[in-house]
């Protein structure tokens, strides 16, 4: 645990999100009203379809022919899959991109909610799901996907954990989007639960870990330059 910890605690992202949980904190002990738990729910529950969404149709998405736009997906995601346990690709570079989405989004549900219940509460309700929800479940997957993907002792929880989440790493890339412990039920709404027989009937030894590239194609080496990677991606997660 304590490694996964030092992990998170390095994370750009986590560490510029750190300040909104706090001041979603503050906001919601000085200014608490019982609909601020409704908020806090809701905000959960958010993250969690977020996290899905991104995964699946963002991080997921047709790869890139600009090579400098794939290089940015590379970097967000694909050389994730080429390299699972290398920490510098735990998360993607712009760690700046979830304080923008979180102030994009408060602003957003605050002027829905405004009309209804005026100006300070519609803030104070979007700052407390937003930044103390749906920030604290962002933390709770960077936990889970840390944990899955380090070479560490794990108790029940981590070896669960672990197993889930690479299943979608080596048996079957388009399936199993959920990271975050629990959360199973939302890749059985969704359909895309993992399926033994589905996953053998699309598993390619040569494309798994390129997500179905070939992993000699031109934009893959090209990036794996860019970043200072080998030739050929390889290594698995304990």
């Amino acid at each position: 645990m304590i490694e996964t910890l030092r992990v998170l605690a390095a994370m750009g992202t986590l560490q510029r999100l750190a300040p909104l949980w706090l001041a979603g904190l503050i906001v919601l002990v000085f200014a608490f009203t019982p609909w601020m738990l409704l908020a806090l729910a809701y905000g959960v529950i958010l993250q969690f379809f977020v996290e899905y969404m991104m995964h699946r149709f963002l991080l997921h998405r047709e790869p890139p022919e600009d090579q400098k736009t794939f290089n940015a997906l590379y970097r967000s995601h694909i050389g994730h899959h080429e390299f699972p346990t290398d920490p510098e690709f735990f998360t993607g570079d712009d760690h700046w991109y979830p304080v923008r989405f979180g102030l994009a989004s408060v602003a957003i549900h605050s002027l829905v909610l405004w009309p209804f219940v005026g100006l300070l509460p519609a803030t104070a309700w979007s700052t407390v799901a937003l930044f103390v929800g749906s920030v604290s479940a962002y933390t709770f997957y960077e936990y889970c996907h840390t944990l899955a993907h380090l070479k560490i002792g794990k108790g029940w929880f981590g070896r669960r954990v672990t197993q889930t989440h690479l299943m979608h790493h080596y048996q079957d890339h388009e399936a199993t989007y959920h990271v975050s412990f629990g959360m199973g039920w939302i890749d059985r709404l969704m359909g895309t639960q993992h399926d033994p027989e589905i996953a053998r009937s699309r598993y390619n030894r040569e494309t798994i870990l390129s997500i179905g590239m070939d992993p000699e194609d031109l934009r893959l080496v090209t990036a794996r330059k860019a970043f200072g990677r080998p030739a050929r991606p390889g290594g698995r997660s304990a």
